[in-house]
């Protein structure tokens, strides 16, 4: 009970210091502002990078192999595997008949071709060979229409699924479904609109730019049987399963490819969570480097605030004096500037915040990049700047709780 009546008195006062000098209280959570919007910006645009690294991983599947000449993440010599042989559609359909009625196993092939739609041109959009079994695989589904058939496989069928960006940036408003248009020299009619996907994060593929034509024509089309690179996506039945699934599919491919017990492997396999390893990794690094030197400016913002808060406990000796002298205790004056120093900080990190919040709106309305703003991160934004208020009135308010009151009664 005795510690609360001192906390409402001391807030009391602590306000009304503050409330006194307001010019001086606005200078001083200047510092503090700043460092705010630093921190909280600089949060924000981490945390939406890997939101929308998530989403554009999402496509990959977490419980889904890939074998591929080269691994996503080359970490050692790049020469060691820049002379394996591509993998063929040969071999693919010899992995899916290893793995039938065990798991999926659907085999892609890409490429780069400029489109043409009447005057409309889109150069360098991301063609896709796959088969009927890509949806299964990525749980990526069509907006609009239909996906790729088993029928359009087999009789090499001149059909396409257009990405979200390719919709909007050939065709605009128009419904393309049914829509002719050339890939390359060659001829398609629109099936389909995928779903919008996202992705184009650290240089990542954009999900949305990207055309699905069935395997059997793209080889036809685009690239032969023989020299095309294929790579094979190997679904598993559960999670759980993954791990047993990869060293199947390591021992299958081994098989495939006729290696003996003591050559190495000369394909790759990939999974999600190596991808989100490496990911985490350099942002990671990248968000500590942005956290320290944006933190440089909310501790220049808390030796502005020591500093006032030193000037304070002086101009007002006379005042703890007095304090003192009609029986108030060396903590009732601590926490009096304690207060006082911390509410000058919230109010700063609330304004620090609310800015915080309108960059990311701004930033978000560019397109310059992702950036996403969380409670989480609000309330930390808070909690810290009314940290660095207690810890930068610390020293001045244990000083002018330590003052001798007769000494403080007689100070000018």
């Amino acid at each position: 009970m005795r510690f609360w009546l001192d906390f409402q008195e001391s807030l009391r006062i602590a306000m009304a210091a503050i409330f006194a000098s307001k010019a001086r209280g606005a200078l001083t959570t200047l510092g503090i502002i700043i460092g705010i919007v630093a921190v909280t910006t600089t949060m924000t645009a981490f945390n939406g990078m890997q939101s929308a690294f998530r989403e554009g991983a999402a496509a990959v599947g977490a419980d889904v192999i890939y074998v591929s000449r080269m691994p996503w993440i080359i970490m050692g010599d790049w020469f060691t595997y820049r002379n394996r042989p591509n993998l063929s559609m040969d071999e693919a359909e010899a992995l899916r008949d290893a793995f039938t009625g065990r798991a999926i196993v659907n085999p892609t092939m890409d490429t780069r071709q400029d489109l043409k739609y009447r005057s409309e041109v889109m150069e360098g959009v991301t063609i896709i060979g796959t088969t009927e079994m890509l949806p299964i695989v990525t749980n990526r589904l069509p907006e609009t229409g239909r996906f790729i058939m088993n029928f359009d496989v087999s009789y090499k069928k001149n059909v396409a699924i257009i990405g979200k960006t390719v919709a909007d940036g050939m065709f605009g408003s128009t419904s393309p479904l049914n829509k002719e248009i050339n890939i390359g020299r060659q001829r398609f009619r629109i099936a389909g609109v995928m779903e919008k996907q996202g992705g184009n994060t650290f240089g990542g593929p954009d999900f949305d730019r990207q055309i699905f034509v069935p395997i059997s024509t793209f080889l036809k089309s685009f690239g032969g049987r023989r020299f095309g690179d294929v790579d094979i996506a190997v679904k598993a039945s559960s999670i759980d399963a993954l791990d047993d699934l990869e060293y199947e599919v390591i021992g299958e491919m081994r098989k495939i490819r006729k290696l003996r017990p003591a050559e190495e492997d000369d394909f790759s396999i990939n999974k999600l969570d190596s991808l989100m390893g490496a990911f985490n990794s350099v942002v990671g690094v990248v968000l500590l480097i942005g956290l320290l030197v944006t933190g440089i400016a909310l501790f220049v913002g808390g030796i502005g605030v020591m500093n006032i808060m030193f000037v304070s406990v002086t101009e007002r000796t006379r005042e703890i004096g007095i304090r003192k002298a009609i029986g108030a205790r060396r903590h009732s004056i601590l926490l009096q500037f304690l207060l006082e120093s911390a509410i000058i900080c919230l109010f700063g990190g609330l304004i620090g915040v609310a800015v915080a919040a309108g960059i990311t709106a701004a930033i978000n309305a560019s397109g310059l990049m992702p950036a996403s703003i969380s409670a989480g991160i609000l309330v930390s934004a808070v909690v810290i700047a009314m940290l660095v208020g207690v810890l930068a009135g610390l020293v001045p308010a244990w000083k002018g709780a330590r003052m001798d009151p007769i000494d403080a009664l007689r100070y000018e």
